[in-house]
């Protein structure tokens, strides 16, 4: 059994008021007990928190409020200590308009300037008609680089360009980076999204 958890929400080891890492340790023996095989986390990367941490602003670091590294891999030992899995969400759709990559495309810093979708046009006029999910258009107008960005999400949350290889490869370190630490396995949160053609 996939037991899904919600760090933020689902305990505090602190009395800060939110969720951690070390709440999700103090209980591992109960999901244990429930006969859980697997724990599937959602996003606990560094992020502005704009979507509930579907806005990945460092895919590599936890984000503070949920605790450390530290924490983290103390987490996975617990988990396989008992003999449990771990599998993390992914968001590869899109990143956070404050993740580096970002703001470095937006700079026009290679090999950055094509990791997300950008297109020409005239403020206050889309390049069409596409609407987000959140409501509004897809399109958001960047000033600093005089074009359009795609965000099929909130405008916090720009939509990676899948047609650059350069885009696949840094993505495949991020889950390199995260097999290499022990996890037993990714989600791909809207993968399905991620073709845009």
């Amino acid at each position: 059994m996939i037991y899904q958890i919600y760090p933020k929400s689902f305990q505090d080891s602190g009395a800060r008021g939110t969720g951690d890492l070390n709440g999700v340790i103090q209980r591992l023996d109960y999901l244990q007990q429930l006969g859980v095989d697997a724990l599937w986390l959602t996003p606990i990367y560094v992020s502005p928190q704009i979507d509930n941490g579907y806005d990945v602003a460092d895919y590599t670091a936890i984000d503070p409020a949920y605790g450390t590294m530290a924490d983290f891999d103390h987490l996975l030992a617990e988990v396989h200590r008992r003999g449990m899995r771990m599998v993390l969400d992914m968001v590869f759709n899109h990143t956070s308009t404050e993740h580096a990559w970002f703001k470095r495309a937006e700079a026009g810093e290679q090999p950055y300037v094509d990791f997300y979708i950008w297109r020409d046009g005239v403020p206050g006029t889309p390049p069409n008609n596409w609407r987000s999910k959140f409501g509004g258009s897809a399109w958001a107008w960047n000033e600093r680089r005089q074009q359009y960005y795609l965000h099929l999400y909130a405008p916090e949350q720009a939509d990676l360009n899948w047609e650059n290889p350069a885009v696949r490869e840094a993505l495949k370190q991020v889950c390199h980076f995260w097999a290499d630490r022990g996890v037993d396995g990714l989600r791909l949160d809207v993968i399905n999204l991620v073709s845009k053609h």
